[in-house]
Order: C-alpha cells, then sequence, then structure tokens
C-alpha cells in the first residue's frame, strides 16, 4: 500500500484498490473508492457545483509519543510510519499508516471511524479477523463488484434520517434497513448523527445498511465503486444546510401547497369533480387544490383524459380556476401495450426492461405493461410532452406522480435494466428521475410555481419540487404513529416537502365511530404538516368489481366518500375547525416553507433540530416543530383528554388551547379533547394557533 497527495486529495493505493478522499464543500469530504482504471465519473445526490474551500493537506512520520497524532490511546503505542491529514474547516480526515480512515471534528473528537480487523505487515497487534473496512470483490463473469463498508459502532450514538421506511423507530440505531424503494418506503440514504456529522451514504444501488451495536456495514450486491459524502456540522441546522448546499435545495412553496387538498381513491367522472368543489364553495370552506386520481384515463401510458367520464376537462378547469382551486391530475409511469404510445417507446427504447421474462408484467394491473424509463432524457421529454399537449394546454399544471417506485410486480429489483444501467445498480434513482422530467419540462414551459406530489424519493428529490408523501398507508392508529417518524425522517434526510393519507388509505369507514375518532386526530395534525391533504379508499368500496366501460375497457367505480361532510356532523364542525386554522396559519407557514428554499431546513423537525443542547430533545419522538415556534404533539391513542407532552428547555411555552405557560425542560399534561391537537408556542413568537 501506498499514499499519494495529489490534486488537493489523499489518494490511498493498495494493488487494483484507489481511494480518494477529497474535500467537497465546507466542512465536508467525499470518499470514493474503485478497482477500475479510472474512477467511475458519477456524481449521483452530489449535484450541485461546490463552493471553492480552504483544505490543507498534512503529513508526518510519527512515533509513539508524538501529541500530533490523535487516534486512540491503545493505538498509539503500536503504530509508527507516516500519517496523513485533510482538514476542511470542522471536519479533518485522517489515513494512518495502516491505510485506516478516521473523521474528527474542529476540536479532535472522533465523529466517524473505518471498522478495520485486518492484520498486515505494520500493525501486528491489529485483530487478525482478516475484516477490512472497505471492500470491492469482483462479481465473476461480469465487471461488477460487490461493495461493503464498515463502520465502527458507538454506543452513544443516535441516528436520524435515512427517508421513509414504515416502523415504530425514529431513531436508526440497531435498524437493519433496506437500499431499496417500495410503495410506502422510500430510501433516501442521508442520516444526521448526534455526534455532530451528517452522512450520505451516494450510491443509488440496492443492498442493506446494518446499524449494529458492534459495528455500522453499509452493503451492496452490484456497483462499481463505493462513494460517501460526510459533513461536520455544530448543529443538526447547520448539517442540513451543508447537505442542501450539494445536493439542491427545495424551490420556493407554490401559494397553492399552502392550504387544503381534498382528495379520495378517484371521482370518476368530471361531474363528481366539480360537484365537490362547488359543495365546498357553497359551504364557505376553504380549499386550494382538488385531485383527479388514477384511471381517468382509457389505457396506461395515454397521458389522457377518457372522454367518456371527462368530456370536456378544459372547462372543468377553468370552472375550477373560477373558484379558486387548482386541479391536480394523477399520472402513473406505467405504459399498457394496447396504448397509442407502446409502440413509438418501445422503437425508441423509452420503456424499462428486463433481463429475464417478459417486462409487460409491470404492476401486473388492469392489463399487461411496463414502466417509462425516466433516466433516459429522451423518455423524459416524450411524457412531458404528452403531459404538456393533453394537461397543461387545458390549463393544467400540477402533477400527481404515482407509482414512482416503481411499484412493479413481483418486486425483483435485480432483474430491471434502464438506460443508466442496471436496475441492481441504479434503480433507486428513479423517482428523482420521474419528478426531474416534470420539473425541467414545466420549467422550460415558463412555470416558476412547481409542485409535483410523488410517492418516492431519493437523495436530491427536494431540487425537483417533489411533495412526497408516504404511500398506501394503514388506516390505523398504529398507521398513524408510524407517519409522524417517516416524516421526520424525511425531513432530517433533506426532503422538506412531505404529507400522507389524512385518515390512512388502505381501510377506514366512513360510517364507523372508531374510525371517525382516529380521523379526527389525523386530520388535524395535517393541519400543521408541509401539505394538507385528504386522501383514502375508504371502505366497503361498494361497486368494488371492476366494470368495463362502452368499448370494453376495465374501469373502477368512485369509491366511497370521502369529503369533511362524510363523517357526521360532530366530526364535520371539528375538521371546518382545522381547515380555516390553516388560512389562520398561512403566513407563518409561508415564512417557514421560505426557510426551508433558503437553508434547507426541514418544515417539520424533531425537537433536537432546534434545540440540539437539551439531552431530553433527542429522546422524544412523540412531539416535533412545525418551523421554530410551534410545537406539536399528535394524539395517537384513543379515549384519550390529556396528552404529556415533553416541552424543550431554553424558553417558556405558550399551551394554544388555554393559554397556560410553561417553562421548558419538562413534560407536562396538555388539554387534548377530540377537537384539540397540543399545540404550544415558543415565548415571543409572532404566531397565533387556537387564540
Amino acid at each position: 500500500m501506498y499514499v499519494l497527495t495529489q490534486q488537493g486529495r489523499i489518494e490511498i493505493h493498495d494493488g487494483m484498490d484507489q481511494v480518494w478522499i477529497e474535500s467537497w464543500g465546507p466542512d465536508a469530504v467525499r470518499v470514493r473508492m474503485t478497482q477500475e482504471a479510472e474512477m467511475d465519473p458519477h456524481d449521483w445526490a452530489l449535484s450541485e457545483p461546490v463552493a471553492d474551500v480552504e483544505t490543507r493537506i498534512e503529513s508526518k512520520v510519527i512515533d509513539v509519543t508524538d501529541p500530533w497524532y490523535q487516534g486512540p490511546e491503545w493505538e498509539r503505542y503500536h503504530m509508527q510510519g507516516t500519517v496523513y491529514r485533510l482538514v476542511n474547516g470542522k471536519i479533518t480526515a485522517e489515513v494512518n499508516e495502516e491505510g485506516w480512515i478516521t473523521f474528527y471534528d474542529k476540536s479532535g473528537r472522533t465523529l466517524l471511524k473505518e471498522y478495520w480487523r485486518n492484520r498486515n505487515r505494520i500493525n501486528r497487534y491489529a485483530l487478525p479477523t482478516g475484516v477490512p473496512a472497505r471492500e470491492l470483490k469482483a462479481v465473476p463473469g461480469t465487471s461488477d463488484f460487490e461493495l461493503t463498508a464498515r463502520f465502527e459502532a458507538d454506543d452513544r450514538e443516535k441516528i436520524f434520517g435515512m427517508g421513509q421506511y414504515q416502523m415504530a423507530q425514529f431513531d436508526k440505531k440497531g435498524a437493519v434497513l433496506d437500499l431499496e424503494h417500495r410503495n410506502s418506503q422510500a430510501c433516501v440514504p442521508f442520516y444526521v448523527s448526534n455526534l455532530g456529522y451528517g452522512f450520505l451514504w451516494n450510491n443509488p444501488a440496492i443492498g442493506t445498511v446494518a446499524f449494529a451495536s458492534n459495528k455500522t456495514e453499509w452493503h451492496i450486491p452490484s456497483t462499481k465503486k463505493m462513494d460517501y459524502w460526510i459533513v461536520a456540522g455544530d448543529t443538526p441546522a447547520e448539517i442540513e444546510y451543508r447537505y442542501s448546499a450539494v445536493t439542491g435545495r427545495t424551490p420556493k412553496m407554490p401559494e397553492y401547497g399552502l392550504g387544503f387538498w381534498q382528495c379520495k381513491l378517484r371521482y370518476r367522472t368530471q361531474e363528481e369533480v366539480l360537484e365537490v368543489a362547488r359543495e365546498h364553495k357553497r359551504r364557505g370552506l376553504p380549499m386550494d387544490v382538488i385531485v383527479v386520481d388514477f384511471f381517468h384515463w382509457k389505457f396506461q401510458g395515454e397521458w389522457d383524459f377518457d372522454p367518456d367520464y371527462f368530456p370536456d376537462p378544459e372547462a372543468m378547469v377553468k370552472e375550477l380556476k373560477s373558484l379558486g382551486i387548482e386541479t391536480v391530475v394523477s399520472i402513473w409511469p406505467n405504459v399498457d401495450e394496447r396504448s397509442s404510445n407502446y409502440q413509438y417507446m418501445q422503437e425508441h427504447g423509452y420503456l424499462m426492461r428486463t433481463d429475464r421474462g417478459s417486462a409487460l408484467q409491470g404492476t401486473g394491473w388492469m392489463g399487461p405493461n411496463t414502466c417509462f424509463d425516466p433516466t433516459h432524457p429522451g423518455a423524459r421529454r416524450f411524457v412531458f410532452e404528452q403531459v404538456k399537449k393533453h394537461y397543461m394546454s387545458k390549463g393544467i399544471h400540477i402533477f400527481w406522480l404515482d407509482e414512482a417506485e416503481p411499484e412493479i410486480g413481483p418486486y425483483e429489483l435485480d432483474n430491471w435494466r434502464y438506460y443508466a444501467g442496471p436496475s441492481a445498480q441504479v434503480t433507486n434513482l428513479y423517482p428523482k428521475e420521474y419528478a426531474r422530467g416534470f420539473y425541467e419540462g414545466l420549467k422550460e414551459s415558463g412555470r416558476e410555481d412547481i409542485m409535483s406530489l410523488v410517492r418516492c424519493a431519493w437523495a436530491g428529490s427536494q431540487k425537483y419540487g417533489a411533495l412526497t408523501w408516504s404511500g398506501d398507508i394503514h388506516s390505523s392508529w398504529r398507521g398513524f404513529r408510524e407517519q409522524i417518524q417517516a416524516g421526520l425522517s424525511m425531513g432530517m434526510a433533506g426532503i422538506p416537502w412531505w404529507t400522507c393519507d389524512l385518515g390512512g388509505f388502505i381501510g377506514g369507514d366512513p360510517k364507523d365511530e372508531g374510525f371517525r375518532e382516529l380521523m379526527a386526530r389525523w386530520f388535524a395534525w395535517g393541519c400543521f404538516l408541509p401539505v394538507f391533504r385528504l386522501h383514502g379508499e375508504r371502505s366497503p368500496w361498494y361497486e368494488r368489481e371492476v366494470k368495463l366501460g362502452s368499448d370494453g375497457v376495465q374501469i373502477l367505480s368512485s369509491g366511497q366518500p370521502n369529503e369533511v361532510w362524510s363523517y357526521g356532523d360532530k366530526l364535520y364542525d371539528i375538521m371546518c375547525r382545522y381547515l380555516f386554522l390553516r388560512e389562520k396559519l398561512r403566513p407563518y407557514i409561508r415564512k417557514i416553507t421560505d426557510q426551508a428554499a433558503e437553508t434547507g431546513a426541514s418544515i417539520i423537525r424533531p425537537l433536537f433540530f432546534d434545540f440540539p443542547e437539551d439531552p431530553e430533545a433527542w429522546n422524544n419522538d412523540k412531539a416535533h416543530m412545525f418551523g421554530p415556534d410551534l410545537l406539536v404533539s399528535p394524539v395517537t391513542a384513543p379515549d384519550t383528554e390529556t396528552w404529556d407532552v415533553y416541552l424543550p428547555a431554553g424558553t417558556d411555552w405558550i399551551e394554544s388551547a388555554t393559554g397556560r405557560i410553561f417553562t421548558g425542560g419538562q413534560t407536562v399534561k396538555a388539554t387534548a379533547p377530540l377537537d384539540t391537537i397540543p399545540v404550544f408556542i415558543r415565548d415571543g413568537a409572532d404566531v397565533e394557533v387556537y387564540t
């Protein structure tokens, strides 16, 4: 093994292995490794130009007493030779004679250290188990590699972020996570550690990560290189600021994103859409957006209205605009072989294909289909041209990008192939490139107020105006509780725009009193999410069986009602309360969404984001901040009148429902009848809630 310092980076060479360690933005380091002759050029999530930073590279031959060496005491007395350091502001990357990499903060405290259990020619005292910290193993018969990267575990560490997983644990320490997308699961491989650093696994390949008690291990079955980025910061806010600078910041939220979005399983006809919008306005209720959901088309891959059910969509959109309501239409990536676009897209390589079997399995739903390939620039342009022709020409400019994982059946993720490469190596790019096609198309069309509702995300999706929601979740108290950590985890993974189906998607009978209680609590929480959106299939489905239209094409029913007046008078009054509260909060929401665009700060964020000096804030996942001034604690259990809420230290808090003032640093019993979600206002903040 030998080490070079050139072009502002440290390089480690050992046989075919080469590792590059270099500054990548202020206080940050990027590490790459390959066994190929040249380093793979893809920057993946690190898409933004990085500012020039002052980087200092040092090297020194040390002895056993040299204070310059910052490693553990037990190591010092067995080390000799040259140690190299790259210093970039608040972070230092150190390479010792063995080739181990350790990251320190500005005070010399260890942030992260490679896990090395491989005795070699210098350090005869290393544990001789033959386990290296970074390992690329050739996949026989291919030009690809199996990758494992290992880091030392720290008992003190807490890990937050990594995207959206349907699980109870907010702190991902101890969790094993699949690095892949599925319906309701979004892999966004960036996390923030309570030890003072952020870490991006900059690789869109499928795999796993285990944040175990003995080590952290990233494993990728097929890839070309190892690539990660690490940043040091004094606060979580500073870490998110640095991360969003290199991966892209979310745009400014459009005005229609601040209000209420009405949605249900589907409105089958043009008249159904208009009737709901008219009734909302007749009742004097606010609504910014109404959604025309899936299968308003004749065939998947047509990206157009079915004239049998939407005879004059242009007139529909015009009337909705006159009511102050924007129209959103659902877009699926699926292309049915019977659609008018299938042959052209197939011939031009715009469709996903398989290494074995037929690509026409797709989702396997409502006809033989596959999905378009958004990693292909031509495919992105072609799909958006259809959207522009059939929707934008009628006044629609907001799109719901569904099935964005993509949802394929079965989930044989290694069987697909894209323009960008084999699915095993690039499939996690799908939702980001899907959103990119619409963002770039809307930009080129002159739109500035861009927001696309997307059912998945990857690192950097935020820069393309992606509003991620949590997929087809269950209508249950457990489902509700899991959405809180899912939303907070997405925010810590750098995705500020997030929402969920209020009330859950799967199940939920509007006439059932138990579900009405759940809906009351969930809807109230929706008022304090980045986007306030009611959705769900609702049970039971009358006419659930698939029917045939006039031309023999399968169609679906409209499903059960899911409007605010569908849940009885008591719940109607509660839901109306929050509709008007959302309007009252509009100036505050505008302020905090603007901050997200400027700094990368999440809109909903854990208590420790704003109170990092309070140790208890790092342990709390029952409450969160909505911007810097409102603390919100959703009630996630039935039959509740009071709710325990921890208030962070360092300020006083005003209980919005009662006006009571509490000193921070304690748990209080908040007032929480069915019509009230506990909300506390930071002392001195210029915002009102219930008062």
